[in-house]
């Protein structure tokens, strides 16, 4: 029976859902963006060579991706708690959001700016464009179409990431799915929280498409 207050519950878990995942897809690009361009141009064919600073960020892009959502969560309650003074609640998981996904948004823009032309970057080059111009009015403006593509992709992974947070109340939808769906078996409200999770993701990712169509001046 979906009465008052299981609606307002399940309109409440929408919000946190959507809180977590913007809030987290944001600082993780305040974080991830510049490290993408730095990997790109540190790398050894890169605008600023650098093998110290690649191979350092490499592998902290490496390590972290390479450890599960729900263990880095779970690993990070002590780091959590110490910024936010709690490790549970809304707020608390965007921290291991962040941490999760700076390292999956630096690859994507790293790949995202290995697919410019680098006949454009020589020829910028050869303009006498500095560095700094060089990455702003040449690879980002290049790479948008790829680099916006990116971030649909990441904000879906993230929208299932937080899903997955309600295993140790982390609220949201997943957190409602896990206390009433699982732990007391009220297969009604499950199905409900996974609809709205499928409907929530196929807005973003149809929004993103558009976008990025708009985006691509080869399609106009």
């Amino acid at each position: 029976m979906f009465d008052a207050k299981v609606t307002e519950m399940i309109l409440v878990g929408i919000r946190d859902t959507l809180y977590m995942t913007v809030f987290s897809a944001f600082f993780g690009y305040v974080v991830g963006l510049p490290f993408g361009i730095l990997l790109f141009i540190t790398r050894k064919d890169g605008l600023r060579p650098n093998r110290i600073i690649y191979a350092v960020g490499d592998f902290i892009c490496n390590i972290i991706r390479s450890v599960p959502f729900l263990i880095l969560l779970i690993l990070l309650i002590p780091f959590t708690r110490a910024v936010v003074g709690k490790s549970y609640g809304s707020t608390a998981t965007i921290v291991p959001l962040v941490i999760c996904a700076a390292p999956y948004i630096a690859r994507v823009v790293e790949s995202s700016l290995n697919e410019v032309d680098p006949g454009v970057i020589e020829m910028a080059k050869s303009m006498g464009a500095s560095t700094r111009q060089i990455i702003f009015k040449v690879l980002l403006v290049e790479a948008r179409v790829s680099l916006f593509t990116g971030a649909t992709i990441t904000t879906g992974i993230l929208l299932g990431y937080s899903a997955m947070s309600g295993t140790v109340g982390g609220g949201g939808l997943g957190d409602i799915a896990v206390r009433y769906g699982y732990y007391r078996w009220q297969t009604d409200i499950m199905i409900i929280t996974v609809a709205l999770l499928i409907v929530i993701f196929q807005i973003i990712q149809n929004v993103g498409t558009r976008f990025s169509i708009h985006l691509d001046h080869r399609k106009r």
